[in-house]
């Protein structure tokens, strides 16, 4: 178990920047405040523009969208070390849990949320 927290340890702090990245970027695209809209209203700045294709291409302007690049391979890389980290950190969360039903509901509740969005709005 050691290793497993070990594990989690070094892959968190690894991608961690990485993925605090994709939260902050995905979260102004929520807002589509990375488009200039079409009537001049709104004026994208140019840092988010180029930080959103960075989340959304895996390309820094101006790389071609379709080339392998090592950006895209470290994207992958920390694609895989989330799953992992969050595979981990679940299994953390019943071993060392002194209220497994509590990790339990917690779980359920991140599935049911998303799911009920989706099934109601899509």
């Amino acid at each position: 178990m050691r290793f497993l927290r070990t594990l989690h340890l070094y892959l968190g702090c690894l991608f961690a920047p990485i993925l605090i990245f994709f939260a902050v970027s995905g979260s102004w695209q929520l807002f589509n405040w990375h488009e200039s809209t079409k009537d001049h209203s709104y004026t994208a700045p140019r840092a988010l523009a180029i930080l959103s294709d960075i989340h959304k291409d895996a390309h820094i302007p101006p790389t071609p969208h379709r080339k392998p690049t090592p950006l895209r391979y470290f994207l992958f890389a920390a694609a895989v070390g989330l799953v992992t980290t969050t595979v981990l950190g679940v299994i953390m969360a019943y071993r060392f849990s002194q209220r497994p039903l509590v990790a339990t509901i917690s779980l359920l509740t991140g599935i049911v949320i998303p799911a009920a969005c989706i099934w109601i709005y899509g």
